[in-house]
């Protein structure tokens, strides 16, 4: 039996292992490796391995596989009030023919998924200025962390801003406020990130360069650009530094219960560069009020 799948805008951009498990339940890492590796799955007919990415059209064959494919339900999109369409228009920095720059608000996720419902895809859906297009996610920003997003308006964008993310060829620069005096002016980040992934650790090597902008003796306000992009990557690595990003409840040194959940995330993306046809964009977004707010409580400056 062969089923075949296709790739829509919302997963341009996704790993294949990840893509394979939001299309089909069930379906553990080890065996989606296997799978790739016999050549059981293809993507465009072709072998694959886990890390490539998916984009718009391509399409996933799995060839003869000894499983029953339960599809997942199609999620329903999330349907925005008014006032939250155009709070979040208001937060709009550009918007060309080809896409749209955001000062995205701490608290709110960029996509929908298992653990979250409102979300920027949905609520641009619905915005008038995507009444006669689609909203394309390029990139990722987690959802505690605020600053600079991009959504493409068009599949043609769409595939060239996913390559150049893929590519290190879009340059981001994040500020952070973290715990304690670094003591370093400057300096790069050079770590070996574990994750987890049904139960397989996964090591990955991740880069950064930072620089300090301001300290005290009880923080730090520090410019970081990421080279690689790895999941939670700037507040693990200045975990690993031994100064944690403030607000961060995940990524710290402190008990459970010695983080106020209730606390922004002190981390901004705050720059970005690329370049598209030989025209050069950089675009900056401000810091939200609660960040800056706290620079002032914490006598930083910027």
């Amino acid at each position: 039996m062969i089923k075949i799948f296709k790739v829509d805008e919302q997963f341009s951009g996704m790993r294949i292992d990840r893509f394979i498990k939001k299309t089909i339940n069930d379906m553990p890492q080890s065996l989606i490796e296997k799978n790739l590796r016999n050549g059981k799955i293809k993507l465009n007919n072709k072998k694959i391995k886990s890390s490539q990415r998916v984009k718009i059209n391509d399409k996933l064959t799995f060839f003869n596989l000894n499983f029953k494919a339960n599809l997942r339900k199609k999620q329903n999109h999330y349907k925005p009030a008014k006032k939250i369409i155009k709070s979040n228009e208001k937060k709009i920095i550009e918007n060309n023919d080809d896409f749209v720059v955001i000062n995205k608000d701490s608290g709110i996720s960029v996509q929908g998924g298992t653990k979250s419902n409102k979300n920027l895809i949905d609520i641009f859906r619905s915005s008038r200025i995507f009444e006669n297009t689609k909203p394309y996610s390029v990139h990722r920003l987690d959802k505690d962390t605020s600053g600079i997003f991009l959504i493409a308006k068009n599949r043609k964008t769409a595939q060239l801003l996913t390559s150049l993310f893929r590519l290190r060829r879009v340059h981001k620069t994040y500020l952070a406020i973290c715990h304690g005096p670094v003591n370093k002016k400057h300096g790069t980040l050079k770590d070996s990130l574990v994750r987890y992934d049904n139960n397989k650790k996964i090591i990955e090597y991740a880069e950064s360069s930072f620089k300090v902008i301001d300290k005290n003796s009880l923080c730090s306000l520090v410019e970081m650009k990421p080279v690689t992009g790895r999941k939670h990557q700037l507040r693990k690595q200045l975990l690993l530094l031994g100064h944690p990003i403030i607000g961060d409840t995940k990524y710290n040194l402190q008990s459970p219960t010695g983080v106020n959940k209730k606390d922004h995330l002190m981390l901004h993306s705050y720059e970005i560069k690329f370049m598209i046809n030989g025209k050069k964009y950089t675009f900056n977004a401000p810091m939200p009020v609660h960040f800056e707010k706290y620079l002032k409580i914490k006598r930083l400056r910027f």
